[in-house]
Formats: C-alpha cells, sequence, structure tokens
C-alpha cells in the first residue's frame, strides 16, 4: 500500500486502545479528473445526483484531498510551522506532478464540517457509498482511522 500524509490529528476520544475509541476518515476516489472538478465545485449533473444525495443526508460535503494538503501548507506557513515532518512531507507530496494527478481524483468526506468522526457514522456512510463504486462517477471507497499504528509517517529524509 502506497503511503500518503494524513493531516488528521491522532487523538483518542476516549483513555482506552479500543478500536472503537478512535475516530474515522471516508476518502473517496472518482475515476477521472472531469469527475473530479466537477465534484470539487458540487456540479449537480446526472452522475453527481447519487453521491451528492448521500453527502446530503449525512450533512456531509467532500473536500478534494489535493486542495486539503494543499490548504494544510498553506496554514502551515501562515502560521510560520514548517519545521513539522509531516508538513515538510505533505509540501513535497503536492510539487510533484503524479502526485498532483491522483490526489486531485481523492476527496475526504467531511460530516458536520468534521474530517474525523464516529465509527457508526463512518460504517453508515462507507456502506451507502459503496453502493456507487462501480457507476461512472465513483473508482473507490476507502475508510481511515486515527490510529498511528495504521496511518503512514513521513519518511525518514523528512524528519529532523
Amino acid at each position: 500500500m502506497e503511503s500518503s500524509p494524513t493531516n488528521f490529528d491522532h487523538t483518542l476520544k476516549k483513555d482506552s486502545a479500543d478500536s472503537d475509541d478512535w475516530q474515522y476518515q471516508i476518502r473517496i476516489q472518482v475515476t477521472n479528473t472531469n469527475f473530479a472538478r466537477i465534484v470539487a465545485n458540487k456540479v449537480l449533473i446526472l452522475a453527481t445526483h447519487p453521491l451528492f444525495d448521500i453527502l446530503d443526508d449525512h450533512n456531509a460535503t467532500a473536500i478534494c484531498q489535493l486542495t486539503a494538503f494543499e490548504n494544510y501548507c498553506d496554514d502551515c506557513e501562515a502560521k510560520g510551522l514548517t519545521d513539522s515532518a509531516l508538513y515538510k512531507w505533505t509540501k513535497a507530496t503536492v510539487s510533484l506532478p503524479e502526485k498532483q494527478a491522483k490526489y486531485i481524483k481523492i476527496f475526504t468526506i467531511y460530516v458536520d464540517g468534521q474530517e474525523v468522526y464516529d465509527k457508526s457514522i463512518a460504517d453508515e456512510l462507507e456502506a451507502k457509498l459503496q453502493t456507487l463504486v462501480g457507476d461512472e462517477l465513483v473508482e473507490k471507497v476507502s475508510k481511515y482511522d486515527t490510529n498511528p499504528a495504521s496511518n503512514p509517517q513521513p519518511p525518514k529524509q523528512f524528519r529532523s
């Protein structure tokens, strides 16, 4: 599995290492860059109706992962927080054309404005979005958790 930066906090919801205590995030990958632009701009066309209906039902929005990575870098730069390994890795990632082409098609699903949420919400959203896989719009649905052990860490060259 190829690693990529994950910009969400690795924060426990409770004081336990139980998997039910982690927060979760859903991402979708669309089939091509044309659809990526359509989803990013929230253009309602026949192909996007099912996706936007599911998102609306969950008070959710789809945020382009490339845009999220770029915004993270901009925020770090504005705050003078450019020494972290995560910033350096993310900045290097978004500067590569092949990574730009990949991440423009990946969307993080925010629920109620939050990039991570309870497992029950993630599971329900994942199940509904899985029904769209294979249509002309959605290629893949992925679920991530905030457990640092299951998330890639910045490569050695980005660590101080």
